[in-house]
């Protein structure tokens, strides 16, 4: 196999605009805003000011749904692309791609199955209601297995979009990137030109929304503090916990794919990838820790023409703990709202988890929170309206994201090199 010429074949030649983002002013806001809201609980404070401050978070809420569809379609559109591109990049490369869906998918359906019960063992805490205030007060009505496979198409794509169907979307949105694929290159071009554009106009203006994303989030928080008192900073750490659980099944499970498929002890592969893991921690940057990643590779001993490939190629196209902690927030959100999860909406939840986690993983932590789990939420009937608050606190589930997700990727090359030719 050629190294060289399947570095060139994975090369869409599309590069997503870069965003920088207030995380740690977004954060303060967050802990500001409950705070005071907590201190001025019990205070009689005029209602206009109250309305005016909920007015500003409500309209921040909708300025950060307004993007999703456009953005989550696009991305949908060029992350396909890369998919199928490495897909006939050889041998190595379908070994890849293979254990991607693999992984992702058992992540799904971890979190769907264990999430129920860890909250059964460890439920929410009451005081978290609180950050309902936003939420429609209308019933959900849960489908059965005929409804949900009819939704799975639908007649009228703008309806579709209107109604934010994201299944059906999502379902259309993958299609069109195979069809475009088949195309003839002069067509394919300038499809693909035009959806990297909408791409990259759709995350400038989510990132001017996040941008003022302290303002919102101060506005919204302070509401929730009001509501919930101090039990707000406990229902937030319980969240952080439980679905930082979700991603470590996905870190203990690449031990076990180095150790059953890389022929690697988890002894070893624990020494050799720590080097990596402490740069994924300090940095949470898979990309940032690409350096790093190749050199605990090369630490076990695996071929430099197999790392150098693979690790590259897992950075631009894979995020192994997506879909589990993905899935996960959106049931934890499901669970505080009362929403029952059927397995036909944990079916769809898996899907679109796995599907969205394609066009996703290029994306800053703040943006991907939002890009993905929007989608997985609104397929499975759970409202969004809390994810404005959650995002504030990413920062600190992402730093096992990260972790999962370069220790993943190093577990991968390992089983790649083994098989190789």
């Amino acid at each position: 196999m050629n190294n060289q010429s399947d570095k060139q074949a994975v090369d869409t030649g599309y590069e997503l605009v870069t965003i920088r983002l207030p995380v740690i002013a977004t954060f303060a806001a967050l802990v500001l805003g409950l705070a005071l809201g907590v201190a001025l609980g019990g205070a009689d404070l005029p209602q206009r000011i109250l309305e005016l401050i909920g007015l500003v978070g409500t309209l921040w809420l909708r300025a950060l749904q307004m993007t999703i569809i456009p953005l989550v379609a696009s991305l949908l559109v060029l992350g396909l692309a890369q998919m199928m591109a490495a897909a006939r990049a050889g041998a190595a490369a379908r070994r890849f791609l293979g254990l991607v869906f693999g992984v992702l998918i058992l992540g799904g359906i971890f979190t769907a199955v264990m999430l129920p019960l860890l909250l059964t063992a460890f439920p929410i805490p009451e005081s978290a209601s609180g950050f309902l205030a936003q939420v429609p007060d209308e019933e959900l009505a849960v489908p059965d297995i005929l409804d949900f496979l009819a939704s799975l198409i639908a007649p009228n794509m703008i309806a579709a979009a209107a109604e934010t169907a994201m299944l059906p979307l999502t379902i259309f949105f993958a299609l069109l990137a195979i069809a475009i694929s088949q195309l003839p290159k002069d067509q394919n071009a300038r499809l693909m030109g035009f959806f990297h554009a909408l791409a990259n106009a759709m995350l400038l203006i989510i990132g001017w929304v996040l941008w003022i994303a302290p303002l919102g989030v101060f506005a919204l928080a302070f509401g929730v503090g009001m509501r919930s008192g101090g039990g707000a900073f406990a229902a937030l750490g319980h969240y952080i916990l439980v679905v930082s659980a979700m991603g470590g099944f996905i870190l203990v499970l690449a031990y076990f794919v180095a150790w059953l498929l890389g022929g690697i002890s988890p002894w070893r592969f624990a020494r050799q990838i720590i080097p990596a893991q402490a740069v994924a921690i300090s940095t949470q940057s898979s990309l940032a820790s690409l350096p790093a990643q190749l050199d605990s590779a090369s630490r076990l001993g695996l071929r430099s023409s197999t790392a150098e490939f693979v690790l590259p190629l897992a950075v631009a196209i894979f995020r192994a703990t997506s879909p589990a902690m993905n899935l996960a927030v959106a049931m934890y959100v499901a669970a505080l709202a009362g929403v029952e999860i059927s397995p036909a909406l944990a079916v769809a939840g898996i899907l679109v988890a796995l599907i969205i986690s394609v066009g996703s993983v290029s994306l800053p932590g703040s943006i991907s929170f939002v890009v993905s789990i929007g989608p997985i939420a609104l397929a499975m009937g759970v409202p969004v309206e809390p994810l404005a608050l959650l995002v504030a606190v990413e920062m600190l589930p992402d730093i096992m994201r990260t972790l999962a997700n370069v220790t993943m990727n190093v577990a991968v090359v390992s089983a790649v090199d083994r098989n190789a030719d």
